[in-house]
């Protein structure tokens, strides 16, 4: 009777540790299933897609986009004394060597003649975020295209003014002396910007360096000339950058003189070079 008696009792308590080991297990599982459907769901919402690249995965030829006859011609002129290969090598450029053609490319023209010798440059920088999950192809050219703008010594953002050529200098005493108050100046007065008989003419206004508008993204120039000398004559540089999305593009144009005393215009050296900056945009544009 006893050996019955455990018999039946074993298979009881067995059937009852059985049953609350799943009904733990049970439990277990259902408390971890809701804690990591919480997690993964909070994870997914704060997690923000990467940027998308850049506008532009390639760059132009240089020597080529800058190949506009018309407006090298009248930048860089050509001596006489060149055979019509020479004048075509001059036109042609050289490339910049580059490791990189789809991120870095350059091109150079150089003319001499006579009076003057003459410089241009082009060159192209395609800005590439290594981790567009923190900045995109534009936000990282946009970081580029401010550090040289403060290189530039110019104000971000900076007032977008358009000089206008030939307009009086304020310094001059004809731009700060007030007319007659009747209007009219005295019989034998020289008209505003006129030299006085006997004096020689006054230096052309300086544009100077300033912000761009209507070029790419966002734009500026510089412009410097050269400190004058006793025989060396002063040379201007203008440099135009500009952003068109996350490509950074670079025009220098020099003007050397020969003679000394002589002085490059700003308003035509300024002209030649947005002229050229703006035919590259348009290129871009395509």
């Amino acid at each position: 009777m006893q050996r019955k008696a455990v018999r039946r009792v074993l298979p009881g308590i067995a059937m009852l540790t059985a049953l609350a080991a799943g009904a733990a297990a049970l439990t277990g599982c259902t408390g971890g299933s809701d804690g990591a459907g919480t997690s993964d769901a909070k994870a997914g919402g704060n997690a923000a897609a990467p940027a998308q690249p850049g506008k532009y995965r390639s760059l132009p030829a240089p020597c080529k986009a800058g190949a506009d006859s018309k407006k090298l011609k009248a930048m860089l002129p050509a001596s006489d004394s060149l055979t019509p290969e020479q004048r075509e090598q001059l036109y042609a450029g050289v490339a910049d060597a580059s490791y990189d053609g789809d991120r870095h490319v350059g091109c150079r023209w150089s003319a001499q003649v006579p009076e003057e010798t003459r410089l241009l440059s082009v060159g192209f920088e395609r800005v590439v975020s290594y981790d567009r999950a923190v900045a995109s192809d534009d936000d990282k050219a946009k970081q580029v295209y401010v550090r040289l703008l403060t290189d530039a010594h110019l104000p971000f953002p900076g007032p977008a003014t358009t000089p206008t050529p030939g307009a009086a200098n304020p310094a001059s005493p004809a731009a700060s002396t007030p007319p007659p108050a009747g209007g009219t100046p005295p019989a034998g007065t020289p008209a505003a910007g006129t030299p006085a008989p006997g004096t020689s003419p006054s230096p052309q206004p300086e544009l100077g360096s300033r912000v761009l508008e209507g070029l790419g993204t966002e734009a500026f120039l510089d412009d410097k000339l050269s400190p004058a000398g006793a025989t060396a004559a002063q040379s201007r540089t203008v440099r135009i950058v500009f952003r068109t999305s996350n490509v950074i593009v670079k025009v220098e144009y020099s003007v050397q003189p020969t003679l000394p005393g002589t002085v490059p215009s700003s308003a035509e050296t300024q002209d030649k070079a947005r002229q050229l900056a703006l035919a590259l945009a348009e290129r871009f544009n395509e």
